[in-house]
């Protein structure tokens, strides 16, 4: 067996990644809200964003993050789903539409001349043997306390919209320091089970499951020297951030430092 020495392997190393350090893949995780409404468990109160006021603060969304220069766009709707609706919306033919996938990430890559993908995954969640589970064993009291945070967190949101911009609510689901909390839920859902029954586990690992196949999808499309815009649901940022930064050659971009103020 030949043996090499770290320095020699390091110099190995080195010369078969020139082209991550020479060309970046940047891409900036833009995590947002169903602007269509109510999809899950705990959700936003929106308004009408087409009405005159919504849809020009949409514009300026869009037009601050064009400021990054992206080349690409990942909307968190199916791949086949996407072409025919894009194509549509270049037409002129789609409906009107409130879908946040419409208002944010067919407009950015209209306006900018640029492709936009879709990276979603279907992904199971098995909260209902988590319910089930807790509920026999009275540990219901953790799912209270997670699912209160949540609501809070939604109500915020709310708030932020009814009283602030489209801007001002996606800085805030984009704040770095709340993201880091995004996953508290389904940490604390760990402690739901007990011995080989673990639902709270499978839960946890379900979730991991879905953002680890999004996260492929983002990545194996991409290629050195991309700026990429991915528009998703705030609730899979801290994962697509991770996704980003512990990929090599990927730099995140952090979305704040482009949405208007």
């Amino acid at each position: 067996m030949r043996h090499f020495s770290i320095p020699a392997l390091a110099a190995c190393l080195f010369v078969t990644t020139p082209s991550f350090a020479a060309a970046p893949i940047a891409v900036m995780i833009v995590g947002g809200f169903h602007m269509t409404g109510g999809h899950d468990m705990h959700n936003v109160v929106v308004d009408d964003v087409l009405a005159p006021k919504r849809q020009a603060e949409i514009r300026a969304v869009v037009d601050g993050i064009a400021k990054f220069k992206p080349t690409a766009v990942d909307v968190e709707w199916d791949a086949p789903y996407v072409p025919p609706k894009y194509a549509d919306y270049l037409a002129g033919k789609l409906d009107s539409s409130h879908n946040e996938v419409v208002q944010l990430g067919f407009r950015l890559a209209r306006q900018q001349n640029i492709p936009v993908y879709g990276i979603d995954v279907d992904g199971d969640f098995p909260y209902e043997p988590v319910e089930a589970y807790a509920k026999a064993h009275g540990e219901t009291a953790i799912l209270d306390s997670a699912n209160a945070d949540i609501q809070n967190m939604v109500d915020t949101i709310s708030k932020t919209l009814k009283d602030g911009t489209i801007s001002d609510t996606l800085r805030y689901l984009n704040e770095p320091s709340r993201i880091a909390r995004d996953n508290d839920f389904y940490r604390n859902m760990v402690r739901v089970g007990g011995g080989a029954e673990q639902p709270g586990a499978d839960l946890l690992a379900a979730w991991y499951k879905r953002n680890a196949y999004i996260c492929a999808n983002l990545v194996q499309r991409a290629k050195p020297g991309d700026r990429i815009v991915v528009f998703y649901g705030s609730g899979h940022a801290f994962f697509l951030r991770q996704c980003v930064t512990e990929m090599p050659g990927f730099k995140l971009v952090e979305a704040n430092d482009y949405l208007p103020k």
